[in-house]
Order: structure tokens, then sequence, then C-alpha cells
């Protein structure tokens, strides 16, 4: 029993040896290149003109698919927009929170 453990731990050892170590190393640039915003957008805009195609194509035509995409390419881009104005509108109405709660700390 001791020698097939003891050839096990062998076997372990020299596989652990033969293997590539773990790179924890993550300051090396990714391999493949981050898509942008567009990209990603126009990536997500297709996946899902091809799922409509293949859901409607039959009882609406063949150009529901290209409409699909021209379609949620442009709500994502306004979806877009609106949240970076959001973004302005709740950090002004947090800091005249702010404002407002520590002015009325100082007037008591």
């Amino acid at each position: 029993m001791e020698e097939s453990a003891a050839t096990n731990f062998d076997e372990l050892y020299s596989r652990m040896k033969a293997e590539r170590p773990i790179s924890l190393d993550f300051s090396q640039e990714p391999k493949k290149p981050e898509p942008t915003l567009d990209e990603a957008r126009d990536d997500l805009a297709k996946s899902v003109s091809e799922i409509a195609h293949a859901l409607f194509a039959k009882r609406f035509g063949p150009l529901v698919g290209s409409v699909t995409q021209t379609t949620i390419n442009a709500v994502l881009k306004d979806l877009e927009n609106n949240a970076y104005r959001l973004k302005g509108d709740v950090t002004l109405v947090a800091e005249e929170f702010i404002d407002r709660a520590i002015n009325k700390k100082r007037k008591k």
C-alpha cells in the first residue's frame, strides 16, 4: 500500500513539474484587445436581430432582422446618453442634499 501511495505522489509530482505554471501576473496586456463600446453595442444588436429573425421572419418577413438591428442599436445609444444625463442629475441632487444638510447643522 505504501509503495502505491509513494508511486502516486511521484507521478503527481512529476506531472506538476511537467505542466506550465499558473501565471498570476495580470500586468501583461490582454491577448485579445477589449472591444470598444460601439463594437459591443453592435455585437449585442446583431445577436438580438438574429434571434428576432429566427423567431419572426416567417410572420413579419425577411427584413425583421435588419430593422431590429438598427432599432436596437439606436435604443442602446439613447439609453447610454440617458444614463450619462441621469448620472449628472443624481450627482447634482446628491450635492444639493449634502449642502442643505451641512448648512442646517451650522445654523443651529
